[in-house]
């Protein structure tokens, strides 16, 4: 009788570069490919509405990849994984389970004790580092502690040797001699039916697939990435954090195939925020720097919905609001400066804009969202500091200085002048009855300014708890 082994699926889906695909390949045994959709786990926090979308057709794509390959078709679970692993690999007698490492904090600790359990019932439990360039643990300072900034952390990651990537496909596995029946990809409840999506499958191509050929097209810019990553209407970016995230490329065939310092920075910033994530584990959900459990954040429901729905009177942050509704995704630049509005401006929590970004996000992540949520905000490792307060007028001149992003995702402003499409309100009366529909600013920035600042004093001075 032909030995089975499961072949566990998470954030790595794909064929290439793939370490638990290869053990499970070179076990000799038939294998089983499953995928679980656990939102039960305490700690967990559950997928946004863009990730769902993604996650369906990146599984959709991947399933048929493996049956093209020879593979078993994918086995569907939902809820505990901790339960829903065990008790397949015990209906179909494994020997083994294989799976690449997450390291969320609930992830860590779920996978603990799986494996602990799993070899008590004398299944063979092997996890492999597949998501990140470095075990979270690896890279440490010289008294053998972490790294609380960023340079330093990238100096200490480029000193270590970084694997070049296995690109070769998979050989033809072994078929189970039984078919496996569970739920189907449909009944996991992924795929959303509103029309919003529609923007999202002309601008998006989930999948491995999709992820080299977005790999290829960046590769042809990518020598002009420095100059041109901060400006929102140009193709200045990757595009690729959606498909890193979902593990449909490597970060190690990233870094192979992308030579470009600038990018690989990028790359070593991802590092960071795991690297951070690893020894601050509550960081989702509570200030780095303690200070600012204090921070006297208001309260306003109507300011927050304007800012979702990209209404703050503001045209590059609205433009950047409406572009991640409409595609799942925003250009870094502008996250920075809808993010920097969202805090500085309305002294809104930062918490707000982390969950409105973890739902509405193609690339949502654990660990950069709120790594990159916390230093915009202040209060993060190595952060920007508080009274860093960006003047949306400014950035909009500096890095949309024809207004060509704007005009794209605000429709309202297409009449707008060049000279006035940065602050619409400084019009004469006469141009602004070119745009009427478009809302005044919800906060006048210097006086938000200022009150940011009396409230950054307020939150520097108080005590630590």
């Amino acid at each position: 009788m032909t030995s089975t082994v499961l072949l566990w699926f998470r954030l790595d889906l794909r064929l290439l570069d793939n370490p638990a695909l290869a053990a499970a390949l070179q076990s000799g045994s038939a294998v089983i490919p499953v995928f679980v959709l656990d939102d039960s786990t305490p700690g967990t926090w559950p997928l946004g509405g863009a990730s769902r979308w993604w996650l369906h057709h990146s599984l959709s794509r991947l399933d048929t990849a493996l049956q093209a390959k020879g593979f078993h078709s994918m086995v569907y679970l939902k809820g505990d994984a901790f339960l829903q692993i065990q008790a397949l690999a015990k209906d179909v007698k494994a020997k083994a389970v294989y799976w690449n490492r997450r390291y969320e904090p609930w992830a860590m600790e779920r996978d603990t004790r799986l494996k602990k359990s799993l070899k008590a019932q004398k299944i063979l439990a092997q996890s492999f580092s597949s998501y990140l360039l470095f075990e979270p643990w690896e890279v440490k300072n010289k008294t053998g502690g972490d790294y609380r900034v960023f340079t330093p952390f990238a100096k200490a990651c480029l000193s270590h040797h970084i694997h070049h990537p296995e690109r070769v496909p998979p050989d033809k596995p072994q078929m189970p001699e039984q078919v496996i029946k569970r739920l189907s990809l449909n009944d996991l409840g992924l795929h959303p039916s509103i029309a919003w999506h529609t923007t999202m499958s002309e601008t998006w191509e989930p999948g491995e697939e999709g992820a080299q050929k977005r790999l290829k097209t960046f590769s042809t810019t990518a020598g002009e990435y420095k100059n041109t990553r901060d400006f929102p209407a140009m193709d200045g970016v990757s595009r690729l954090s959606p498909h890193l995230h979902f593990g449909e490329i490597s970060p190690h065939h990233a870094w192979a195939s992308l030579k470009n310092e600038a990018f690989r920075r990028q790359l070593l910033w991802r590092e960071f925020s795991y690297h951070l994530l690893y020894h601050a584990q509550d960081m989702p959900d509570t200030e780095w720097n303690k200070k600012f459990t204090h921070f006297p954040w208001q309260k306003d429901g109507h300011l927050l919905r304007l800012w979702q729905k990209g209404q703050t009177g503001y045209p590059i942050v609205d433009a950047g609001m409406r572009q991640l509704w409409q595609t799942g995704w925003m250009h870094n630049r502008v996250r920075m400066i809808a993010g920097s509005f969202l805090v500085k401006n309305l002294l809104l929590n930062w918490r707000e804009g982390e969950k409105w970004f973890w739902d509405t996000l193609v690339d949502a992540d654990l660990a950069n969202n709120a790594a990159g949520w916390q230093w915009i905000a202040g209060c993060g490792a190595d952060a920007a500091p508080y009274f860093r307060i960006f003047n949306p007028v400014l950035q909009s001149k500096k890095f949309d200085p024809d207004g060509a992003y704007i005009k794209k995702h605000v429709p309202e402003l297409q009449n707008c002048p060049k000279q006035f499409i940065h602050a619409p309100w400084d019009a004469p009366e006469d141009i602004k009855g070119r745009y009427k529909d478009y809302l005044p600013p919800v906060v006048d920035h210097a006086t938000a300014r200022t009150a940011a600042l009396a409230a950054y004093e307020e939150c520097k001075n108080a005590e630590i708890d």
